[in-house]
């Protein structure tokens, strides 16, 4: 309707335009002159069409053009006018502009119009809900941020449904007054210079430290580094500790700053402690070395301040000893309480280990009602995307998914390179989805069939993984043949980089993004011990369905292909299995109700709901 008000007042415009050029020429002003006015406003394509509006003036002046007498009255000087030639030309000038500026704005206006009708149905697509976006995430995130510095922190509730996982008031409370804590003793502060004049010393604090740290290392892939700094986050918020994440890996290029008011990246250049990036199970000031050579000891009840190392080295690394597990003790716990600098390194997703902890078990309890969503609000809260990955998910998000009733993700990782091309892999994708009823069946002759009373019109698949071979052949399928349903399933993948990339910046802001446009899906897949599944799942607040990891002799398809996973919690792949108080071994996954073995590594620890809870 829009347009065809646009097409009316065009060629109205035009009609009146050509009139009064007629009558200009009548009375004695030149056709140059008028084009020379419209010029001023004219775009070069309408500049190169004024010889054909010169051409029809003869035309133009035979046609009936339905204006009222009065106008053109007015329009029109008398033919014995006392005005002077030169005045009249000057008056025509005017007006032919004052008659092209109206036109112009009457068309630009309804031009508007289009536009936000577009952007508002564009709004309405993008997240395929009833209620309108949550933008604090139930309180979640603080408010008065700027925006612009960081557009995924408030813009990502558009782009998904509203969880229904809503975190407590205690969260809410602890997270407030943890910013506050940031703020207080983080980077750029009189603390935080006196604790790194403290450090430089070697010494320990005399007495109670006014503020204490935790420094994240960033290692490894990013999914890993993510579930470390998740990890290191809740520890700090459960033992009053500043967070600072090691800069290195672009940690400061893919995320945004959580902590209103100051940053959580470490400075690096004036850091004591130069070599902190290296330390390893080796390193003596480990917290296993130092109880293994009687440094430290939590059998006392108490310590000592001055007996107290300036730092420690927490090494909670897939390859951890005996005595670094002893982290996961309350009596260690409460021996590390009084060292006022805590160096983190961890591959993994240590958090189902505190739940573990006694000392932390009330505060958790409180915090954190929905045990199988704890990552799922921190990584919301801690993890966003900066402008440039914002832009990778936005754009693609809007031109290959928003239009689609049902989003499915598949995600594929394969950790033995024999499987990269795979038709048993393929088969147990393709058996998964339609087993499972997250995608329709294809035909195996070319008839078309019209589509089953109450599928879904439209369905989009986005397959994320380092090569293209199985989005090759499962778009092929849906494109080659019909489905059983009717319905149109169209498949995309964002990138296929070949190989993992280890700290090469192009590389992890794709994959970041490919994380988060797999948290945006209404049904998720997931590779077994993927930490990149657990990361999207997690963000998504996906429960998914999870592809057993392929054996190194695969000769078939596994079955069954995919199981639905317990809960959307992350694994963690290797904890303790240490009684602390007993000292001697027990099975973690039967100590508490919420902390169970995971099903893709049978070993492993997850946090799930006991009430929906199957053994």
């Amino acid at each position: 309707m829009a347009l065809a008000a646009i097409n009316w007042e065009t060629e109205w415009t035009s009609r009146l335009l050509l009139k009064s050029a007629g009558r200009g020429r009548q009375s004695g002003a030149p056709a140059d002159g008028a084009a020379d006015d419209i010029g001023v406003f004219a775009s070069p394509e309408m500049q190169q069409r004024k010889p054909k509006v010169c051409a029809a003036e003869g035309a133009a002046q035979e046609m009936e053009i339905p204006v009222s007498r009065a106008p053109e009255a007015e329009l029109a000087p008398p033919e014995h006018s006392p005005v002077s030639p030169k005045k009249r030309l000057a008056l025509d000038k005017k007006r032919w502009c004052t008659v092209f500026n109206v036109a112009f704005v009457m068309a630009a206006a309804a031009l508007v119009v289009v536009i936000s009708a577009g952007d508002g149905a564009t709004m309405a697509q993008l997240r395929r809900g009833g209620s309108p976006p949550d933008k604090l995430l139930g309180g979640l995130l603080p408010d008065g941020l700027d925006e612009r510095s960081c557009r995924s922190r408030y813009e990502s509730s558009m782009y998904r449904r509203n969880t229904a996982r809503r975190p407590s008031p205690q969260l809410i409370a602890k997270l407030r007054r943890h910013e506050e804590l940031q703020r207080r003793c983080g980077p750029n502060t009189n603390a935080y210079r006196l604790a790194v004049e403290q450090l430089r010393s070697g010494k320990s604090v005399v007495g109670s430290p006014e503020c204490k740290y935790v420094v994240s290392i960033s290692y490894r892939g990013l999914g890993n580094r993510i579930l470390a700094a998740a990890s290191a986050f809740l520890y700090a918020m459960l033992t009053d500790r500043v967070l600072l994440v090691d800069p290195s890996n672009e940690m400061d290029e893919l995320f945004c700053e959580p902590f209103p008011g100051t940053t959580w990246l470490l400075p690096r250049q004036d850091f004591p402690l130069a070599s902190y990036t290296n330390f390893s199970i080796n390193t003596a000031e480990s917290y296993g070395n130092m109880l293994k050579n009687k440094v430290v000891s939590a059998d006392t009840p108490m310590t000592p301040a001055e007996k107290l190392p300036a730092f420690v080295y927490l090494h909670l690394d897939h390859d951890y000893a005996h005595e670094d597990k002893m982290f996961f003790c309350d009596d260690d716990q409460r021996l590390l309480s009084g060292v006022q600098w805590l160096v983190m390194r961890t591959d993994l997703y240590t958090v189902p280990g505190l739940f573990l902890v006694t000392a932390f078990q009330e505060e958790l309890d409180a915090l954190f009602p929905d045990r199988d969503a704890v990552f799922h609000h921190l990584a919301r809260y801690l993890f966003h995307p900066s402008n440039h990955v914002w832009g990778l998910v936005t754009r693609y998000y809007r031109a290959y998914l928003a239009r689609a009733e049902h989003l499915v993700g598949i995600q594929v990782r394969n950790f033995d390179p024999r499987h990269a091309q795979s038709p048993h892999v393929l088969r147990q994708i393709t058996s998964c989805v339609w087993r499972e009823k997250l995608l329709p069946e294809v035909l195996d002759t070319e008839e078309h069939t019209t589509r089953t009373p109450g599928a879904k019109s439209t369905t989009a698949v986005l397959i994320t993984s380092l090569r293209a071979w199985y989005y090759e052949r499962i778009k092929g399928m849906y494109w080659d043949q019909a489905t059983v349903t009717g319905e149109d399933v169209s498949v995309h993948q964002p990138s296929n980089e070949g190989q993992q990339q280890f700290g090469k910046k192009s590389h992890d802001g794709r994959a970041w993004a490919e994380m988060y446009l797999l948290s945006l899906c209404d049904v998720l897949v997931t590779s077994g011990w993927s930490t990149f599944g657990y990361v999207a799942q997690g963000i998504g607040g996906l429960t998914p369905w999870v592809l057993h990891k392929q054996p190194e002799n695969l000769t078939a398809a596994p079955h069954p292909p995919c199981f639905n996973d317990v809960s959307m919690e992350p694994c963690f792949h290797a904890p303790h299995v240490y009684d602390c108080k007993m000292r001697r071994g027990l099975d973690p996954g039967e100590v508490v109700p919420h902390v169970r073995h995971c099903q893709d590594v049978s070993w492993g620890l997850k946090l799930v709901d006991p009430k929906a809870y199957k053994a």
